[in-house]
C-alpha cells in the first residue's frame, strides 16, 4: 500500500503570463489527496487577466501566492520551503505540462526510507528536437555518477529505467522537507541569472546526508523552455549571462569538489564551451573561441570573488526577508 505523505508543490515565477496560468491548471488537476500549491512570484506587475487569475485562485484557497519584491530562482526556492507545510516539497518550473498522475509517481518513491529526493523525467523540447525525438537510455554510464564530469553524462531528457542518480533538474524534482529543516541544506542563493546549477550544488549537499537521489522516468512532465521569463530574462547572448554561466559552474566546483574532480570540470567545461567540441557543437570561429574563453576567465575569478564574500554570509541573501503581499 502507498503511503500519500502531504506535498507542497513550489512554483517560483517571473515574468510569465498564460503559460504559468496554464502550469498551475495542470497541477489543480492531479488526482493526489493531500497537496497545496506555492506560486512564488517575484514578477513586480502582470497583465490583468493573470492578475484576476491567480487573485481568484488565492481567493478560494486554491493556491498561495507568494509576492516579493526581489527575483532570485534559488532565494524563491528557498522561500517557498520556508512557508511550506507538506512533508515532501515538489519544485516545477512555471512553465510545464503534466499528466494528473504526476504527484502520485513522485510521493511513491518515498516509501523507501533511504530516498530523500526524486528526480522526474523532463520530456524537453528543446532537446528532444536535438536528437530527433527517438533516442532513448536504459541505463546512464558510469561518469553519470561521477561528480567531475557527471554534467556531461547525466541525461534526464531520454533516460528510461529507473535508477539512482547523482542530481535533478530543477524543472522537476521532489525532496524530503527535513533535508531543509533538519539536515540545514538549503539552495545556495549566490548561484545566479538563470541559476543554472544551483539544482546541482544542492544535490552534492544533500548526498553528504547519506540519503539517496532516485530518478523515475514516471514522474515526468513536459518542458515547455520559454526564452523569456521564467526564472531569470536574460538573452542567452548577454555578457550577463555568459559570466554568470561560468561563474555558477565555478562556483558549484569550488564548494564541492576535491582539487583532481574540480581540474577535471574545468577542463571538460573549456572544451566543450570555449572550444565549442562535442557535445556543445559550438563555432570554432576564432574570435568566438577567444570571447568565450574570456568569460570562461572571468567567471572563475568572479566565483573565487563569490567564495570570499561568502566568508561573511552562508549564501541566505535573499529568501529571509519578507514578501511584498501574501496571499493566503
Amino acid at each position: 500500500m502507498i503511503n500519500f505523505p502531504s506535498i507542497s508543490v513550489i512554483i517560483p515565477t517571473y515574468g510569465r503570463e498564460v503559460v504559468l496560468c496554464d502550469s498551475i491548471a495542470d497541477i489543480l488537476k492531479q488526482d493526489y489527496p493531500d497537496f497545496e500549491i506555492l506560486v512564488v512570484d517575484q514578477t513586480q506587475k502582470h497583465d490583468s487577466d493573470t492578475e484576476t487569475y491567480l487573485q481568484d485562485l488565492a481567493d478560494t484557497g486554491k493556491i498561495r501566492w507568494l509576492r516579493l519584491d526581489w527575483a532570485s530562482l534559488p532565494g524563491a526556492r528557498n522561500y517557498g520551503v520556508r512557508q511550506a507545510k507538506g512533508e515532501i516539497v515538489v519544485f516545477i518550473d512555471d512553465d510545464v505540462q503534466m499528466e494528473p498522475g504526476y504527484l502520485r509517481n513522485h510521493a511513491r518513491n518515498y516509501d523507501r526510507p533511504e530516498v530523500g529526493a526524486v528526480a522526474g523525467r523532463v520530456f524537453d523540447r528543446m532537446k528532444l528536437g536535438d536528437s530527433g525525438g527517438d533516442l532513448e537510455i536504459e541505463t546512464l554510464p558510469p561518469e553519470a555518477m561521477d561528480p567531475g564530469i557527471a554534467w556531461y553524462y547525466i541525461d534526464l531528457v531520454h533516460t528510461t529505467k529507473p535508477q539512482q542518480v547523482i542530481s535533478a533538474r530543477g524543472c522537476n524534482m521532489s525532496y524530503r522537507k527535513d533535508i531543509f529543516t533538519k539536515h540545514g541544506v538549503w539552495f545556495d542563493e549566490r548561484f545566479r541569472g538563470s541559476a543554472v546549477r544551483e539544482e546541482s550544488d544542492f544535490c552534492l549537499r544533500l548526498r553528504k546526508t547519506g540519503y539517496k537521489i532516485w530518478y523515475d522516468p514516471e514522474a515526468h512532465l513536459v518542458h515547455l523552455g520559454e526564452e523569456t521569463g521564467g526564472c531569470h530574462d536574460i538573452s542567452t547572448r548577454s555578457l550577463k549571462y555568459q559570466i554568470t554561466f561560468y561563474h555558477n559552474h565555478f562556483l558549484m566546483a569550488q564548494k564541492n569538489l576535491t582539487f583532481y574532480q574540480q581540474l577535471r570540470l574545468y577542463l571538460k567545461l573549456f572544451d566543450c564551451h570555449v572550444l565549442g567540441n562535442p557535445p556543445c557543437n559550438k563555432s570554432g570561429s576564432p574570435l568566438k573561441i577567444v570571447t568565450r574563453g574570456i568569460f570562461y576567465s572571468l567567471g572563475f575569478f568572479d566565483a573565487v570573488k563569490t567564495r570570499i564574500n561568502g566568508l561573511w554570509d552562508n549564501g541566505q541573501v535573499y529568501s529571509r526577508q519578507s514578501p511584498v503581499t501574501n496571499k493566503p
